[in-house]
C-alpha cells in the first residue's frame, strides 16, 4: 500500500476539485486514472521484478493487450524483432494469455513434440474448432481418439487415389474458368480472390467426398459452408460463444451441414442393405470401428466430413493464391514452366497423371518455394498442462501458459536460407527432400517427427498434417492446368500483394488481380 498510496497522493487536490464538477467527471477521472495506475505499476512490475527462471517478457505497456497489436498486425516483423533482443525463447502477452514463442528448429521441436502429459493441443483449439467441425471430432475428443480418426482418414489418401484425383481436379479447373464471368474472350484481368476459394472448395469436394457432394456446393450448400467458414477467425479464437449474428449463421450452417451429410449416410446404409457397393471416404467412415469396439457414429461421420472439407480449404486456398501471384510476378518463369510441361507430357501437352506430376521439377519447386515463404499458419500453439523446462536454458514455463511454434520464422532465416526473402524456387534446384529424421507411428501410421528442418510447412509430430501429400497433388495439378491454359502477368500499377494477417491463415490483401491470356488450344 505505500508505494500506491505515494503514486495516488499527487492526486488528491484534483479530486477534491473535480467532486464539486458531478458524477459523470468523475467517472471519466477515475477511469482515466485507473488505466494510467495499471500501465505505471505494469512498467514498474517488469522493469524491477523479474524471475530468471522464466523467459524473458516482451515489454508492454498496456497489462491485458499487451502485444496483441504488434502480434496481430506483422507477426513475423514482430517474431524477428523480439527474436533479435530476447533469443529464440520469450513471453509476450495476448488479451490476457502469456504465449511463450519457441523459434528455431529446436523451438519448433520443443512445440511440436511435446510431450502429451505436458501440452495439449485440444485445449489450445477446441473452443475454436468444436463449434465449426461438429462435437465428437479432432479437437473435441482426446487425443487417442484424434489419432484413431486421422488414420480412418487416411482412406482416401492414398497413391491409387492419388492417380484418380488428378483428372477429375482438372476437370473442376476447367470447368471453373469455362464458367467463370472473369475468364471470357482472349485476355482480361482476374481477382485472385474471387476464384481461388471456389476453385480448391470445388476440387477437394470432387476428389474426397464425391461427385453428390460436389454438385450439391452449387446450391444453397455454397452459402452455408461461407457462412461456416466465417466461424474462423482471430476474434472467435476469444470469443467462440458470443453472440454476434455471424456466429448465429456459423451455428445454423453447422446444423444444416451436418444433417446433410447424415441423410447422405442413412441413404446410404439403405442402399449397403440392398447390396449396393460404395467405395468413398463415406463409406469408409460408416464401416468405422474405434479400438475400444465403439461404433463411429452418423453424426460423427457427418463431422468428420464437414472437417475433412474445411481444414484442408483455408491452407490450399492461400497456397494456390501466392502461387498465382508469384509466378505472375515472373512471366519467364511461367514460360518455363509450360515448357517443362511440353517436355515430360509431349508437345501436344497429354492428359495430366499423377506418375508424371512428380517428373515435373520446377513446378514442384515452385510449391515448395511458396510454402516456405508463405506457411499457411504463421503461428501453432499448444496449452501447457504441467511446467515444462526449455532445453538447454533455465526457462520454465509454468502450467497455464502457451507455447507457440512460427516455422515460418526459421524458414525465412538468413542462417539457413540465402536471400531468405526472395521468391526463388532455383533454390531448391539439387535437393532432395528434407531430412526428415526420426519416424514413430502416434497411431496413424509411420511419420517423421520432422523437426530437424527449418522448412516445416506441414507441421510436425503427432499433428503434422495427413493431408500433406493429398494437398501437393491438389496444387501440381491446379497449377500444371493453369500453366497450360494461361500465360500469366500483372495488370498495370498491380503486383505481389502484402499478406493479410487478419484471418487465422496468412492470405494475400484482396483482390489479388492478375492479367491472363488464354494459350492456343
Amino acid at each position: 500500500m505505500g508505494l500506491l498510496s505515494t503514486l495516488l497522493e499527487p492526486l488528491g487536490p484534483y479530486c477534491q476539485e473535480l467532486s464539486k464538477l458531478g458524477t459523470p467527471l468523475l467517472l471519466v477521472f477515475g477511469t482515466v486514472s485507473f488505466i494510467v495506475l495499471s500501465v505505471v505499476l505494469n512498467v514498474l512490475n517488469q522493469l524491477l521484478f523479474k524471475d530468471p527462471t522464466k523467459p524473458p517478457m516482451v515489454f508492454h505497456y498496456f497489462p491485458f493487450f499487451g502485444s496483441t497489436i504488434r502480434y496481430g498486425m506483422e507477426p513475423y516483423v514482430f517474431f524477428q524483432d523480439c527474436q533479435k533482443k530476447h533469443g529464440d525463447v520469450f513471453t509476450y502477452i495476448m488479451l490476457g494469455r502469456k504465449m511463450t514463442a519457441c523459434l528455431g528448429p529446436k523451438g519448433n521441436d520443443f512445440v511440436f513434440n511435446g510431450k502429451l502429459s505436458d501440452v495439449s493441443a485440444e485445449e489450445a483449439y477446441s473452443h475454436l474448432t468444436t463449434p465449426v467441425f461438429g462435437e465428437g471430432v479432432v479437437y473435441d475428443v482426446p487425443n487417442n481418439i484424434l489419432m484413431e480418426q486421422k488414420k480412418f482418414m487416411k482412406f482416401g489418401l492414398t497413391v491409387e487415389t492419388f492417380k484418380a484425383y488428378v483428372p477429375l481436379i482438372v476437370e473442376q479447373v476447367e470447368d471453373l474458368v469455362k464458367r467463370s464471368k472473369y475468364f471470357k474472350g482472349p485476355r482480361g484481368t482476374a481477382p485472385l480472390s474471387n476464384i481461388i476459394p471456389e476453385l480448391t472448395l470445388f476440387t477437394a469436394a470432387r476428389t474426397l467426398q464425391g461427385k453428390e457432394i460436389r454438385d450439391a456446393l452449387d446450391g444453397s450448400f455454397a452459402g452455408l459452408f461461407h457462412d461456416l467458414d466465417s466461424g474462423f477467425t482471430p476474434t472467435n479464437f476469444l470469443f467462440p460463444w458470443f453472440p454476434f449474428p455471424a456466429n448465429k449463421r456459423r451455428d445454423h450452417a453447422q446444423r444444416t451441414m451436418a444433417k446433410f451429410y447424415m441423410n447422405i449416410v442413412k441413404k446410404r446404409r439403405a442402399a449397403a442393405a440392398d447390396g449396393a457397393e460404395h467405395s468413398d471416404m463415406i463409406w469408409n467412415l460408416m464401416d468405422r470401428t474405434y479400438k475400444d469396439g465403439r461404433k463411429v457414429s452418423d453424426r460423427h461421420v457427418a463431422h468428420m466430413m464437414i472437417a475433412l472439407l474445411m481444414a484442408g480449404q483455408h491452407t490450399s486456398m492461400a497456397t494456390t493464391t501466392w502461387i498465382l501471384l508469384h509466378i505472375a510476378d515472373q512471366p519467364e518463369l511461367v514460360k518455363e514452366l509450360f515448357a517443362e510441361q511440353q517436355r515430360v507430357f509431349g508437345k501436344d501437352l497429354a492428359p495430366l497423371a499423377y506418375e508424371k506430376l512428380a517428373e515435373c521439377t520446377l513446378l514442384n519447386h515452385v510449391i515448395r518455394e511458396t510454402l516456405r515463404i508463405h506457411p499457411p499458419l504463421h503461428s501453432i500453439m499448444r496449452k501447457v498442462k504441467s511446467p515444462m523446462h526449455v532445453t538447454d536454458t533455465n526457462f520454465v514455463i509454468p502450467a497455464g501458459h502457451y507455447i507457440l511454434g512460427a516455422p515460418g520464422v526459421s524458414a525465412m532465416d538468413e542462417k539457413y536460407f540465402k536471400n531468405p526473402l526472395a521468391f526463388d524456387p532455383f533454390r531448391w534446384v539439387g535437393q532432395g527432400a528434407e531430412d526428415e529424421g526420426e519416424k514413430i507411428d502416434f497411431g496413424f501410421g509411420m511419420i517423421s517427427k520432422g523437426t530437424a528442418s527449418p522448412y516445416l510447412p506441414f507441421g510436425a509430430g503427432r499433428h503434422r498434417c495427413i493431408g500433406e501429400q493429398f494437398a501437393n497433388v491438389q496444387l501440381a495439378t491446379i497449377l500444371a492446368t493453369w500453366v497450360r491454359m494461361f500465360e500469366l502477368g500483372y495488370p498495370e500499377g498491380c503486383g505481389v500483394p502484402k499478406p493479410d494477417y487478419t484471418s487465422m491463415i496468412a492470405l494475400p490483401a484482396q483482390p489479388s488481380m492478375i492479367s491472363w491470356i488464354k494459350r492456343d488450344p
